[in-house]
């Protein structure tokens, strides 16, 4: 999609605003069709995607992609949910912001998880929701918990072991400490700061969080 989805007319940029939904489940392959479906789901504004997951931290859940390629799922489809004028710098204050309203150890499958992210972030800048469908089997509230299989229960960035084993030292040291619980008086920047080492450090795929705003 690249450039072709921003546009600068004069010093105003407008943008797609498009919703990259993702498989959780091969089982989506078969109960699709009926109009359900266990899905993620991220926002994709100016060439970048936002979506929302779990850790053990209070501090930012919301982490950044390139679009159509969230580590852990499988893509499905993409679609366009409205256009708006907003600079990237501004989005990016927007976005921060946000950040600070989805901590990642206040996700929570039925009432707060990743689907609810992006129907947030999409009714703020266009005043539209997303398709019921991608979140329908959360609004079915308890049986979620049956139909889901175990795994997906815990957390839907991806199956990242990286959220609790911690270097730290540099990269390339021998020596590797296992994270403990957070502790109250660590400062929420430490914690983010952790986070972004964390995120950064695993695999080919790259999953930064973003910072919140400065309050």
């Amino acid at each position: 999609m690249g450039a072709a989805n921003t546009s600068i007319s004069g010093s105003e940029y407008e943008t797609q605003v498009i919703l990259n939904v993702y498989d959780l489940t091969p089982l989506n392959n078969y109960i699709y069709w009926v109009g359900c479906g266990i899905f993620h789901s991220g926002i994709e504004v100016h060439d970048k995607e936002y979506g929302f997951g779990a850790h053990d931290f209070p501090a930012s859940g919301v982490f950044e992609v390139e679009p159509r390629s969230c580590p852990g799922f499988i893509y499905r489809n993409s679609i366009i949910l409205g256009r708006i004028k907003m600079p990237p710098s501004e989005f990016r204050s927007f976005i921060e912001n946000v950040a600070a309203e989805y901590h990642g150890d206040t996700y929570h499958l039925i009432s707060k998880n990743c689907n609810h992210f992006t129907d947030d972030i999409c009714w703020r800048l266009t005043g539209k929701r997303i398709p019921g469908w991608v979140n329908r089997l959360a609004r079915l509230g308890a049986l979620c918990s049956c139909l889901l299989p175990e795994s997906l229960q815990v957390t839907t960035v991806k199956q990242l072991p990286e959220y609790h084993n911690y270097s730290g030292k540099e990269e390339g040291s021998e020596s590797v400490s296992t994270a403990t619980p957070h502790d109250p008086t660590e400062s929420d920047d430490a914690d983010q700061d952790k986070l972004h080492l964390i995120s950064q450090s695993g695999g080919s795929e790259e999953l930064s969080f973003v910072k919140e705003a400065q309050r």
